[in-house]
């Protein structure tokens, strides 16, 4: 059996009596992105840093290539764990040039210039081994902190937040990048962000985060298509929640009956994830909802749409379909797949 790159179990990290981490259990395999995704102060961060051994554990182990690194009293300094990291400002030395920035976690070796050469070479980088950090683009500098990182075949690439620091189109840009280098050097990651896209585009799995807990780990196809709580349907994605009520089979919302599987008392309260795709718009002087603001994004308008019980979802509609606030429509639930449903936090199955 082929053990997984990263297993990081049962992770427990408190400072004083703040627990930071709690029972965070994951597994990353070799050659994939684990999308570490959750909003700040989740506890993400000092995941990666329990990784990387620049926190020690209070509970829980973790093994990198099947040799434990961290728990049970043991504590591997980071230097010895073989990771390396891209930190959110990049953390190049600004009186090192570029290829002395490579090659600084190097042993002194006669093959040192040539491994520091193909890395400047790998990440697109060539000819500018003598430029000064501050001689560089931002996404040139988020280059640099990646070949360096890179430089010492690291069994697992750690990176924390990287792309912050750049500005809209750049950040779609060099993530491209990076995800093609990290591909091409079949490069085992963790990858810290907050930004829902980001993760959903890099990570081969997405483990969602909350309040120092693990949500869910899963693909992004069944993160985003099968969440298993209200959290992980409402931070991924634009998801509001239609109130709902059981009837038998049927669930009664505010958008007409929808079919329920799971039979539940009658009056049962359930909440209903729907994101602004599943909503259709037609103007309709008697309809059952009026437009409250638009916000226009180019191929579309997204509405926000309060409803005859005062629900408030979101709907997207094409740039064609113009509706002015106050206008009343007739908004229609129109999903055209299976809806989530939860009760108490939890999905129900």
């Amino acid at each position: 059996m082929i053990k997984p790159t990263v297993a990081a179990t049962a992770l427990y990290k408190s400072y004083g009596d703040l627990p930071v981490v709690q029972d965070v259990t994951f597994q990353v395999e070799k050659g994939h992105i684990l999308a570490l995704l959750g909003p700040s102060g989740c506890g993400k961060t000092t995941t990666l840093r329990l990784v990387a051994g620049f926190e020690i554990l209070n509970s829980g182990s973790v093994a990198i290539d099947g040799a434990l690194v961290a728990g049970g009293g043991l504590h591997v300094p980071p230097e010895k764990r073989r990771v390396g990291m891209v930190f959110q400002d990049y953390a190049i030395f600004p009186h090192m040039s570029v290829a002395q920035n490579v090659g600084f976690g190097l042993p002194r070796s006669a093959g040192q210039q040539q491994r520091v050469a193909k890395m400047l070479d790998f990440v697109g980088l060539d000819g500018l081994g003598e430029r000064m950090p501050h001689e560089l683009s931002g996404g040139q500098q988020q280059r640099v902190a990646l070949a360096r990182a890179l430089a010492p075949e690291p069994s697992v690439l750690l990176l924390d937040e990287p792309f912050s620091n750049l500005d809209a189109t750049l950040r779609a840009e060099v993530r491209h990048e990076v995800k093609d280098l990290l591909r091409r050097s079949a490069t085992t990651a963790v990858f810290v962000t907050h930004d829902q896209e980001e993760a959903l585009f890099i990570g081969d799995e997405i483990a969602v985060m909350n309040k120092g807990h693990l949500e869910q780990v899963g693909t992004a196809e069944e993160v985003f298509h099968h969440p298993q709580t209200r959290f992980v349907a409402e931070f991924v994605g634009q998801t509001d929640m239609l109130p709902g009520r059981a009837l038998g089979q049927e669930l009664e919302t505010p958008l007409g009956r929808l079919p329920l599987d799971v039979p539940l008392p009658a009056g049962t309260a359930v909440d209903v994830a729907v994101r602004p795709d599943d909503i259709k718009l037609e103007e309709d002087a008697e309809g059952n909802a009026r437009i409250l603001s638009r916000q226009f994004q180019g191929i579309a308008y997204l509405y926000l749409v309060q409803l005859a019980d005062g629900s408030i979802v979101r709907s997207w509609q094409s740039h064609r379909i113009d509706y002015a606030p106050d206008t009343i429509v007739q908004a229609m639930l129109r999903p055209g797949h299976t809806l989530n449903y939860f009760m108490d936090g939890r999905a129900i199955h």
